[in-house]
């Protein structure tokens, strides 16, 4: 099963950048152990269209055509599930068992995206009640896939 991380947006050079890069690295070096192939950054650029709506739409189409045919669709969502690492890595496991071909983890724009993608998600995660900087978030996501690896293999990252 292959990752895929489609947000909205660049991490430019810097500290986000590099720790990303880190925990991408590590994920993808444990999550050899379980069945994960590799773990696929797409950025989408931001629109430029002026009002919200049509920012959300046209970064929403943009998303769906690069989310791979028979994936599981997970959106960042500050309103939607907080899960522990041990559950996200229990669905990682799942849909691996599944024969899933990838898992594809949306980080949508600052206005959010369109209700027609929304829809086709599996699941909404929240890291939180809070709302966290894109940026931030996508080094979240990493980490916590990063952990969830770690969790299936037994490696002992993950001390619960």
């Amino acid at each position: 099963m292959r990752i895929v991380i489609a947000a909205v947006g660049r991490l430019k050079q810097g500290p986000e950048r590099e720790l990303a890069a880190s925990y991408r690295k590590r994920a993808e070096t444990i999550g050899r152990v379980f069945g994960l192939r590799q773990i696929e950054i797409i950025e989408i650029r931001e629109s430029r269209a002026h009002d919200a709506e049509r920012r959300r739409v046209e970064e929403s189409i943009a998303i769906a055509n690069v989310i791979p045919e028979q994936a599981t669709v997970v959106i960042l969502d500050e309103h939607g599930d907080s899960l522990d690492s041990a559950a996200l890595a229990a669905l990682l496991r799942e849909w691996r068992a599944e024969d899933r071909p990838a898992a594809c983890f949306i980080i949508g724009g600052a206005d959010g995206l369109a209700p027609g993608l929304r829809g086709r998600a599996k699941l909404k995660l929240a890291f939180g009640a809070a709302t966290w900087p894109h940026q931030l978030v996508r080094v979240m996501l990493l980490e916590q896939l990063y952990r969830a690896g770690s969790i299936l293999a037994g490696h002992p990252y993950h001390r619960a």
